[in-house]
């Protein structure tokens, strides 16, 4: 498919950068016509790029970008909602307890409650520091894509071996590597992060990775209503993925278009979704990887491997 950034949706555009608001961008999305619709909305915190309001007349309007994303999302396709906290008056609100009702109104389906987990942030004096956002994600059906394959973590330790029954002496990890889980650590953009724009909430490219990865097929359309700088973008270009997003800042979707065409060109600075947060003592016998586990011959289906 040839590298084309568009304004207006268009099938055959690889990219469709929409300057406006995030309805403006949907309701040209066919019935159906989305694979994954993945986004991280406004808190309604008094950013740049927001303006405070009501915390119902906010959530009126997320239930209105909801029931669009829910016409335009394929039966087999999945909605991840990235949310963090809604803060009055020292007061805070888990804006994913109140996305849920709206979801589960128009007929989506929890699979996972993720939960994003970072070390760094603001430094709060009067309650515990935040420390971690969560992602909802929902299907529109219970036929839904999902590939475990690709976004299997390393495992801690893949020379454990079965100390006793009919399976004494052999390894037991799944060389391919383990189920992330439902709790996902992964640096988020600061300062002195590789990715780092003048967006001032930006999130990592690797944290979309692995929605992309798990959630689509290559040729599938990502959308984010909400694009920032472009991150959805770049993760789903990154993997062969069509991709579309809204913006209503143009100092922001000029700065997502400059990361995009940098993706596609393949010079785009960014930190590796396979790069380990922690990285185990290979000198401890049981954190090395058996050479053995390197053979295409490896029967990889084994239920004796852990997910």
């Amino acid at each position: 498919m040839k590298h084309v950034i568009a304004g207006e949706y268009s099938e055959t555009a690889q990219v469709t950068l929409h300057l406006g608001d995030r309805l403006g961008l949907l309701r040209q999305i066919p019935n159906g016509g989305a694979g994954l619709i993945v986004t991280s909305p406004p808190y309604n915190i008094g950013k740049k790029y927001e303006k405070r309001i009501a915390l119902a007349k906010y959530l009126e309007g997320q239930e209105e970008t909801l029931v669009e994303a829910f016409r335009g999302l394929d039966p087999k396709g999945s909605l991840c909602w990235q949310v963090g906290n809604h803060i009055d008056d020292g007061e805070i609100f888990p804006l994913d307890s109140l996305i849920y009702p709206i979801c589960k109104k128009l007929g989506l389906k929890l699979r996972n409650r993720i939960v994003w987990h970072f070390e760094h942030g603001l430094h709060c004096s009067r309650r515990f520091s935040g420390r971690h956002e969560t992602i909802l994600w929902f299907t529109k059906s219970d036929s839904y894509t999902f590939h475990l394959d690709p976004v299997r973590v390393p495992q801690k330790y893949p020379g454990k071996k079965a100390f006793k029954g009919p399976r004494i002496g052999e390894y037991t990890c799944n060389p391919l590597g383990k189920n992330p889980g439902d709790v996902w650590i992964i640096p988020n953009v600061k300062h002195n992060h590789v990715e780092k724009t003048e967006h001032p909430c930006q999130f990592p490219i690797e944290l979309v990775e692995r929605l992309v990865l798990a959630l689509t097929n290559k040729g599938d359309l990502v959308v984010d209503p909400y694009l920032g700088v472009g991150s959805t973008a770049c993760a789903a270009v990154l993997h062969d993925r069509r991709t579309a997003g809204a913006e209503i800042l143009s100092e922001y979707l000029d700065i997502a278009r400059n990361r995009i065409t940098a993706a596609l060109e393949h010079r785009l600075p960014r930190r590796p979704i396979t790069k380990p947060i922690y990285k185990p003592d290979e000198r401890v016998k049981i954190t090395r990887r058996p050479s053995q586990f390197d053979s295409p011959f490896l029967p990889l289906e084994s239920p004796a491997f852990s997910d």
